[in-house]
């Protein structure tokens, strides 16, 4: 107990690791499995919308509670689940779990679900599809059981225990059924060979597990921050489903990603793992990599080999795919020909990961196959063939990108695809604290964070959370917060420079102009590397650029050691973003670059060279991309990144800054070019929209272009300049769906639609809004007439903010939150809605999680509404008694056209209630109860409520608990009862 009280932070900072839950429940997995939990106490931990810190805190105080014991049995579990890093700071006092032969045998096959629980989850979490069905067909299970396992906001190992949870109130019937499926499973499953591996394998994968580890020790990112470990700094970002993939967004853990969900193409072996530029795509690859090293996870492959695409583009020679192995990776001290036999013969003991695939730059095609091993090739159609199958077909691969870099033609070859997203906001929080060893401190940056929401939108992305958590005293210290990118990374600019130099110790102005040589030298090298996509530079060409071992000091340029020999060292920026930014100074600062320079880089002209004279030629013509523009090697993200950095640079906000060192003549001219660049740009999109059919709304689809032209103009923060670039659009319906719109987004939409001259229906489906997004994009709503919000991670705290503010709205009547977080929770602010909006036409909250609570709340509104139009509930469980208050609610309602409960548990007592609504409706069209438990008794009552209703045009029925002959009987009756 002492143990356990004198370590409390240390063992809260461990259970809540990363913002991620699985450490937490793992243990409680153990200790129900223990019999130290009882099943009251595994509830109380996990009722519904504590924080994972509440729970742990929990765990924590009951071990304390029931005694010594129990201190020792948590101790254990810690000991079994915490990877070894995060042991190496605790003490668990030679805790043991209990031996096999104290645990008794379980005697029924309820006690066995607890017993055996941890080895379940396991088994589970890529199967649940599977034992739900055994459990359905076995009537054990319902489809509404079925639907609340499968709860898209549960990770598939939480699903697992969802599903155990659910069994185990169900009985010891329900118990044998899933306990036979399991075993059934495994028996049928055609195992690998069992035979041991050879010893030089073994050999091989302990040298290549202790390079691996050497190399994941420390965070390798943004030059490695000064050598933090990764077990103290790593922080979860949202890993989702990726949109448009078949599946319904949910959430994963690192240990579904190469897992079943999501998968697309059973026959493929790539797992793409896509985000945007700094959302931890390379943190999380090395993350992947320490834990297969540290044996914590991927143990079923034996050896692992990671690439980097940045170095494997700098390969001039043909190799082949042995020599990608053994050379690049790591090489073996003998028996190489075995070795690489037995991996051949053994592809599924084979696990490639292959980060920045974005950053390959000698292109895909595919021109030409290649399938022996040994044969030499390019390193282009060498990688491409790996990740296609051609070659190691059965060897998973997991890759890195950005979106918009992967083309059709490795996406066909693709498994699956999944996004990271960044931090959500409790990441946010997990991060800051890792970085400041100080609780003040931290408390303090956090604190700084939460009072500017744009700010903190930001640091969703997890780049600008670093910076903020590395500039904390500038952040702390200055006067004005930063608002908006280019903010973010001249703070970060000032904090290197004054970190090297006592001459500006104070945050004032003259921080610029003494480091101007440096900031130029780095930007010359920057913008060369840019129009090559050149990220990683020889001593020959920072010379060439002016670059001194003075401006290197800074801190801006790391030392790559995988490209340098003793001959030659070779750099790289800290991050890519930081590249596109110095590139962007050297743009605005430069008195010698050309006036078509910011035109190609806002509207480059890609010429359709092949990829041979790409490299071929491209040394050659870096001499003049400075002054023209970007040759065909420049990639089109980068250049967004860049003219974003050139449009906040070239703000009034910052010219004062930049007059120190620039003529303000020069600096006007730029500034207007940047303007009539963007300004084109938008005109180019309002020009391209249809007129709209005959009866229909006038709306325009925007692509991803158009989002960043918003946010360059967000970053000029010129009001005046935002109000005539949208003077033109007038259009009804603006539709922004499968955007990548995150809260950074969110917050430069808001900046310029607020300056839309009509009202406008607002569609952000399927993007990464979140709770935080949502308040981002409160400025706008007033503009608003409809807010479409589906399948954007938004929870009741979200919604709080956004009724708030669209209470206040007059011109906002519709709104659609469907597949999202919501619970009974938020349905209080929807009535509050309903009572005080005397003209609201639509609320559409399908595929949430609100039940007969949730329904009663909002039935309180609907009472005291007069003009909703349009109701849509679909897919949450409000059953029986919801559905009973809904249609009292409804049924002095002069407006309601449009009713949907499909899929809500609704038996025939709730059809019943509806029938009076039915009944007594004057304005009601269509009523849709698809997918329930209607039986003939419950149609019967809507039967003889149609035949006093003569207006009602349809009622859908189709899924519910009727016969083919009493389907027949029944639309023979009455044609407007669909099934």
């Amino acid at each position: 107990m002492q143990l356990v009280q004198g370590q409390r932070e240390e063992l809260l900072q461990a259970l809540c690791c990363g913002g991620s839950a699985e450490g937490l429940e793992s243990v409680i997995d153990l200790l129900l499995a223990w019999d130290l939990l009882v099943w009251e106490d595994y509830q109380d931990l996990c009722a519904p919308f504590q924080t994972l810190s509440s729970r742990a805190r929990g765990l924590l105080d009951l071990a304390c509670i029931k005694g010594e014991s129990a201190c020792a049995l948590l101790l254990a579990a810690c000991s079994r689940i915490f990877p070894e890093s995060q042991k190496v700071v605790l003490s668990f006092g030679g805790c043991k779990p209990p031996l096999e032969v104290e645990v008794p045998h379980p005697a029924t096959a309820t006690q066995a679900l607890r017993c055996h629980r941890p080895h379940l989850v396991r088994s589970l979490r890529d199967g649940i599809t599977t034992a739900l069905k055994a459990l359905l067909d076995s009537g054990n299970f319902t489809i509404y059981d079925c639907d609340e396992v499968q709860l898209l906001l549960y990770t598939p190992s939480q699903q697992a225990r969802c599903l155990l949870d659910r069994v185990q109130s169900k009985g010891e019937s329900a118990a044998a059924i899933l306990l036979q499926h399991i075993q059934k499973s495994k028996d049928n499953l055609t195992t690998p060979e069992n035979e041991e591996h050879p010893a030089e394998c073994l050999l091989y994968k302990k040298k290549l597990q202790s390079s691996l580890s050497a190399q994941s020790h420390f965070l390798s990112t943004y030059g490695g921050m000064e050598n933090l470990s990764l077990d103290d700094i790593y922080t979860e970002g949202l890993l989702e489903v990726a949109q448009g993939s078949g599946e319904a967004q949910q959430p994963l853990g690192l240990e579904d990603i190469l897992g079943h969900v999501g998968t697309l193409n059973e026959e493929a072996d790539t797992v793409l793992v896509s985000g945007e530029a700094g959302s931890g795509k390379s943190t999380l690859m090395q993350r992947l990599l320490q834990l297969w090293a540290q044996g914590a996870a991927l143990q079923e492959y034996l050896f692992l080999f990671s690439f980097s695409c940045r170095r494997l583009s700098a390969e001039e020679r043909e190799i082949s795919l042995r020599d990608l192995l053994f050379t690049h990776c790591c090489w073996p001290d003998r028996d190489q020909d075995m070795l690489f036999q037995y991996m051949l013969d053994h592809p599924h003991k084979v696990l490639f990961t292959f980060d920045g695939v974005d950053e390959f730059r000698l292109g895909f095609s595919d021109e030409r196959k290649l399938c022996c091993p040994t044969q030499l090739a390019p390193i282009s159609v060498l990688l491409f063939n790996l990740l296609q199958g051609s070659l190691m077909k059965g060897v998973r691969k997991v890759a890195t990108s950005r979106p918009v870099a992967v083309t059709p033609a490795l996406k066909r070859y693709l498994r699956k695809e999944v996004s990271l997203k960044g931090f959500s906001t409790e990441g946010i929080d997990c991060f800051v604290r890792k970085h400041h060893s100080d609780p003040a401190v931290a408390k303090r940056v956090l604190g700084s964070l939460q009072s500017n929401t744009a700010l903190f939108g930001l640091c969703h992305t997890p780049v600008f959370c670093w910076i903020v958590s590395q500039c904390s005293r500038e952040l702390l210290g200055c006067g004005r917060s930063p608002q908006t990118i280019t903010d973010i990374y001249l703070m970060i600019l000032q904090h290197f420079f004054q970190r090297r130099s006592s001459r500006w110790p104070s945050p004032d102005l003259g921080w610029l102009k003494g480091n101007a040589g440096t900031v130029m030298h780095l930007g010359r090298l920057a913008l060369d590397g840019l129009w090559l996509s050149c990220f990683v530079f020889s001593g020959v060409e920072l010379q060439r650029c002016g670059v001194t071992e003075e401006d290197i000091c800074t801190g801006f340029l790391i030392h790559t050691k995988e490209h340098s020999s003793p001959e030659s060292k070779h750099y790289e920026f800290l991050h890519v973003t930081m590249q596109c930014f110095f590139a962007a100074l050297f743009i605005v600062l430069n008195n010698d670059i050309g006036r078509s320079t910011i035109q190609n880089l806002f509207y480059p002209q890609y010429r359709q060279d092949s990829v041979l004279a790409r490299v071929c030629l491209g040394r050659c013509l870096s001499a003049g991309s400075q002054k023209g523009g970007p040759d065909e090697g420049a990639e089109r993200p980068n250049l967004e990144i860049t003219a974003t950095f050139v449009s906040g640079l070239l703000s009034q906000r910052h010219r004062k800054l930049l007059l120190q060192t620039f003529p303000a003549p020069t600096l006007d001219i730029k500034c207007m070019q940047v303007i009539k660049a963007l300004s084109k740009g938008m005109r180019k999109h309002f020009r391209s929209i249809p007129q709209p059919i005959q009866g229909e709304k006038k709306s325009m689809h925007a692509m991803p272009e158009f989002v960043w032209l918003i946010k360059c103009i967000y970053e000029m923060q010129e009001s005046a300049f935002a109000k005539d670039a949208l003077a033109s659009l007038e259009v009804e319906h603006l539709k922004l769906t499968y955007c990548n719109i995150g809260p950074v987004e969110c917050t430069a939409l808001a900046y310029v639609l607020q300056h839309l001259k009509t009202s406008v229906g607002l569609q952000l489906d399927y993007n990464s809004v979140g709770d935080v997004g949502v308040e981002q994009l409160l400025p706008c709503l007033e503009i608003c007439h409809s807010i479409y919000l589906r399948n954007n991670n938004i929870s009741d705290e979200g919604i709080h903010k956004l009724i708030d503010k669209g209470i206040q709205c007059e011109n906002l009547q519709k709104i659609a939150l469907f597949n999202n977080k919501l619970t009974d929770a938020c349905t209080k602010y929807f009535a509050e809605l309903l009572k005080k909006k005397p003209h609201f036409l639509s609320l559409r909250l399908g595929n949430n999680y609100i039940t007969a609570v949730g329904a009663e709340q909002l039935a309180v509104g609907l009472k005291s509404n007069r003009s909703l139009k349009y109701l849509g509930l679909w897919g949450n469980k409000v059953r029986d008694r919801g559905a009973e208050a809904l249609a009292q609610a409804l049924q002095d309602s002069p407006s309601l056209v449009w009713l949907s409960l499909v899929d809500n548990g609704i038996s025939s007592a709730g059809a019943c209630a509806l029938a009076e609504l039915i009944k007594s409706s004057k304005s009601l069209e269509e009523l849709w109860l698809t997918k329930n438990c209607i039986t003939r008794e419950g149609v019967e009552y809507l039967l003889q409520a149609l035949e006093k209703n003569t207006s009602m045009k349809s009622i859908w029925l189709r899924g519910n608990e009727l016969s083919p002959e009493e389907v027949e009987e029944v639309t023979q009756r009455d044609s407007r009862v669909v099934f």
